[in-house]
């Protein structure tokens, strides 16, 4: 069920911005990643397409179960990962950095071993 990296990136900012804001709108996207609000626009419209978002009338994104679910799966790699990194001696801002790429690309049983060391 692994979407493409940039879609699982999105997803987990939404996730995150979603237990931080009250309601979360492409321009909280756009700044929170660093983008320009077009780009935004047409991840949304994609994601949208694929039924990993909804959009209200007032223009509030929100995660249907499907996009709920790759998000909180990303955001477990992300933060197991790191914590993991972190462990080793990394320093805190390396480890987040590089775990943002092993997130998408890691296999499932070596996710699942790395999460048992950290636990």
């Amino acid at each position: 069920m692994r979407s493409n990296e940039s879609a699982e990136d999105y997803l987990e900012t939404i996730l995150i911005l979603g237990r931080r804001l009250p309601a979360v709108r492409g321009v909280d996207i756009a700044a929170e990643m660093g983008f320009r609000k077009s780009s935004v626009s047409v991840a949304m419209k994609n994601l949208r397409e694929k039924g990993h978002i909804t959009v209200s009338e007032q223009g509030f994104i929100l995660l249907t179960e499907s996009g709920k679910k790759i998000a909180e799966s990303v955001y477990d790699r992300h933060r197991t990962i790191t914590e993991w990194l972190v462990s080793l001696g990394v320093k805190p801002e390396t480890a987040e950095a590089d775990a943002c790429r092993i997130e998408h690309v890691i296999s499932e049983e070596s996710f699942e071993a790395i999460k048992k060391l950290t636990e």
